[in-house]
């Protein structure tokens, strides 16, 4: 069906409805095949005045705009990598549109990969594409806006799209959020996926930025919760991360998304400096 709405201010629309850049607060946000499952997620989470750090999505309507999208999908289906990433080396993203979204930005932002058929209950993306920290500047902005476009096309990625997606699938969308200048940060797993536990919940925390701990660079502090957060169990690396005050507000907002979404959580977060929790992703346990 096509909208009879007038769109946006400074929302471009291609293919009659389909805006190529979207604030996280925009009620179309929340769509999956426009804003990824990251994106979809965290505009999830501002629609329900849940703390995430604002941002925008850089849609899959603005991907399809700025490459062939037939092309790329035979490159992927003969295997040609080299061919697909040359396609979307050569790919501009929507400049102005991005520049005026980032405008409304502050400080450094984070530049995050979001493929539309990823965190689903069958399969989890988690990993596969680029993330980008403190990035400043619109240049580097788009740059990275490329990059990310790009890292959906590695042999990694391939594979891992022939094992649980389809090489069809070549959707993508691109978060741009502020940074959160972390004191302290982590995952949580609403439940216990390693034991099967539902009556647990499991905290990864350790010092400083939380995707030191989403790629393995830092041994974190591990913490088994109950459901309202009172700890149970602590493997710390040296002076525990966290303090049971902030394991119940994790555990608070994790009780919460898993209601919000009706499945078990896999959730990046994050304290700042000044002692306040920030929501990064939120996506579905796949193992449980």
């Amino acid at each position: 069906m096509v909208s009879t709405s007038q769109p946006d201010p400074g929302v471009q629309v291609v293919h009659q409805d389909l805006p190529l850049v979207l604030p996280f607060d925009h009620a179309r946000a929340i769509e999956v095949p426009l804003s990824g499952g990251k994106g979809a997620s965290l505009a999830t989470m501002t629609a329900q005045g849940l703390p995430v750090p604002a941002g925008f999505v850089i849609t899959s309507a603005a991907f399809a705009a700025a490459v062939d999208e037939e092309a790329l999908r035979r490159c992927s289906r003969a295997s040609d990598m080299a061919g697909a990433r040359e396609i979307v080396a050569a790919a501009h993203p929507p400049r102005e549109l991005i520049e005026q979204a980032f405008a409304a930005l502050t400080g450094p932002v984070a530049v995050r990969s979001s493929a539309c058929a990823e965190d689903s209950e069958g399969a989890s993306y988690a990993g596969q594409q680029e993330t980008y920290l403190n990035v400043t500047g619109l240049p580097d902005v788009l740059e990275k806006v490329v990059e990310c476009w790009l890292s959906f096309f590695t042999d990694r990625a391939i594979f891992y799209r022939t094992q649980k997606g389809s090489l069809d699938d070549v959707a993508m969308a691109v978060v741009v959020q502020e940074m959160v200048q972390s004191h302290k940060s982590g995952v949580m797993f609403t439940v216990d996926p390693v034991h099967q536990r539902r009556d647990r919940m499991v905290v990864e925390a350790a010092w400083g930025l939380g995707e030191n701990v989403v790629n393995g660079e830092m041994t974190p502090d591990h913490f088994a919760l109950d459901r309202k957060g009172a700890i149970k169990r602590t493997k710390a690396v040296a002076e525990p991360v966290l303090v049971e005050e902030e394991t119940r507000q994790l555990a608070a907002l994790g009780n919460q998304l898993a209601d919000l979404h009706g499945c078990p959580q896999d959730i990046e977060w994050a304290f700042d400096e000044d002692g306040k929790l920030y929501l990064l992703q939120s996506r579905p346990i796949t193992t449980v």
